[in-house]
């Protein structure tokens, strides 16, 4: 299903709403029975015993990784291939093949340096990146044996034997602290690269008979002592930093719920896309952590309020899953995944919506509201980054409220859409006047007042009132008069301009007095019938297939 091309970032100025997965990475990226349209990628086991979740982990790593070990490798290699070409002597055949060879092992290094940054953002295939492990660390490994063995030679000439134990050392170690592996898998590689300059050194003493008398037992033993301790410790790091990983893994979990991916922070605290443990099925999980709010009564009211929304059933309202503390005081609620976009994310990549599709929005979330105006929960903070456009059970445009009761402040430096913790609730682009002046306690017709200032923006493109600061748009829903949507756009009927008028009158009792009295006028509109599931349907498919989005 094509969807928001759109990735929540990690701010603090505002609730996310939704991310996007590239289509070819599972949802947690994975899960273990994705909606349509996710691919999951098959297991990776790269760290023993670490389960698809963290072996996807470690997949991204390891290509990370090997740039940044190719990035090392290449530097290195330039700096002492500028250093030669200038001590060379050109005289001499040896030296100009030296200087070819590490002209060669340069070039491989810097070869995949730039195909690593040139493909940063696709996928690439496992046996791909062995590939490339394997030339990354294979070229320098021929080039050090060619010089461990030229230089055993020139010891023997200058009959003052020593060996050359530095460049295998920086090898080991650089593939040790680089490459995340098994235990199996590093043994066998840092144990293959710690052997290949031995296995030379005692095939040159046994065949060479200058390097027999030059080199004694003692220094022999030695440089294999240095090099069996070196690639023990090294397997044994890349053990250690596994588990450490493993851990640091595990500490993401919150009771049945993995945390997979952080997708935003705002106000009250962190959104995470993760999986339930045993269902493998993908969900959104909100923490409210302690030090996020020093009261006790505010946390203790928005607990309640999640516990009352959990109470809703209906299809429009975001189902939450569960809730509950941490030992360390956290507290979670989790909610369903929702393949999708926001309305404000609708409206931003495609501009303002046709009528006949804003009846059809607004009339699912008069069916929400309904329900929770009958329970007693008014929103307070109706906007359209609260109200998604999902696909669920097979059915486009399905409207699903969310973050229903959050008690935020307004802040007169902060931005127009943020609402965070304190006195004033809402969002001032989409606040009733009532809300604005904080005279009265919010009742149902203020959310009536804030989905009018939503359906407002969605037929004109832009809110009822702007201003640069919070407070004059919050004097402006006081005091201006409401300019008619149809100014904006000529094609809009007038009898849902009026429904949209009705909605924004500046008393309450102006307005339509229940959610139920809004939705039957939006179905008396001329234009009620003018959008369908099925047209819904097509008018997804003809978006571009880019990305899978995941609401909160």
């Amino acid at each position: 299903m094509p969807v928001a091309d759109h990735h929540s970032s990690e701010r603090s100025d505002s609730e996310p709403t939704l991310i996007s997965l590239p289509r070819s990475q599972s949802s947690s990226d994975g899960t273990g029975s994705a909606p349509a349209g996710f691919t999951p990628n098959p297991a990776i086991a790269l760290v023993e015993g670490s389960g698809p979740q963290l072996t996807r982990e470690i997949y991204e790593l390891l290509r990370r990784r090997l740039r940044l070990a190719a990035v090392v490798l290449f530097a290195g290699f330039a700096v002492f291939f500028a250093r030669q070409v200038f001590i060379t002597d050109y005289r001499s055949p040896a030296e100009v093949f030296f200087l070819a060879l590490n002209a060669v092992t340069t070039g491989i290094l810097g070869s995949f340096v730039a195909l690593f940054f040139s493909q940063s953002d696709r996928h690439v295939a496992l046996w791909k990146l062995r590939t490339a492990e394997f030339f990354i660390f294979g070229a320098p490994a021929v080039y050090f044996l060619v010089i461990t063995c030229s230089h055993t030679y020139e010891s023997c000439s200058r009959k003052s034997f020593d060996l050359l134990e530095g460049p295998w050392l920086l090898l080991v170690f650089t593939y040790a602290l680089f490459i995340p592996n098994s235990m199996r898998r590093a043994a066998a590689i840092i144990g293959a690269m710690s052997l290949a300059p031995v296995v030379l050194l005692l095939v040159m003493k046994a065949s060479i008979p200058c390097v027999q008398n030059a080199l004694d037992w003692n220094a022999l033993i030695g440089f294999i002592l240095m090099m069996a301790v070196a690639g023990g410790g090294s397997a044994f790091g890349v053990k250690t930093i596994g588990g450490l990983r493993r851990e640091a893994f595990e500490a993401r979990q919150l009771g049945q719920y993995r945390l997979t991916r952080r997708i935003g922070a705002g106000g009250m605290g962190e959104v995470y896309l993760a999986e339930h443990q045993m269902l493998k099925r993908p969900c959104v999980v909100k923490l409210i952590r302690p030090d996020k709010n020093k009261n006790p009564k505010v946390l203790a009211r928005f607990q309640r309020e999640v516990r009352a929304t959990a109470k809703l059933s209906h299809w429009n309202t975001v189902e939450i899953f569960d809730y509950g503390c941490a030992d360390d005081g956290t507290f979670y609620y989790v909610m369903e995944f929702l393949p999708g976009m926001n309305l404000g994310e609708l409206v931003q990549r495609f501009g303002p919506l046709p009528p006949d599709r804003v009846v059809y929005l607004l009339r699912q979330a008069c069916d929400a509201l309904n329900e929770a105006h009958a329970a007693g929960l008014v929103h307070r903070d109706l906007k359209p980054g609260n109200i998604f456009a999902a696909q669920r059970g097979g059915i486009h445009d399905v409207v699903k409220l969310l973050d229903f009761g959050l008690v935020k402040p307004i802040l007169d430096d902060q931005p127009l859409e943020l609402t965070v913790e304190g006195s004033i609730t809402g969002s001032p682009l989409y606040m009733s006047p009532e809300q604005a002046t904080g005279d009265t306690n919010p009742d149902p017709r203020s959310d009536i007042y804030s989905l009018g200032a939503v359906g407002y923006f969605l037929l004109a493109g832009r809110p009822p009132f702007l201003a640069e600061k919070p407070l004059k748009v919050l004097l402006a829903h006081v005091n201006e008069t409401i300019v008619p949507p149809s100014a904006h756009r000529a094609e809009i009927p007038a009898d849902l301009d009026q429904v949209i008028l009705r909605c924004l009158a500046k008393s309450p009792a102006d307005r339509f007095p229940d959610a139920l009295s809004l939705a039957e006028a939006l179905d008396a509109c001329h234009c009620a019938d003018g959008w369908s599931r099925e047209q819904a349907a097509r008018w997804w498919r003809h978006q571009d297939p880019v990305e899978e989005a995941v609401g909160t």
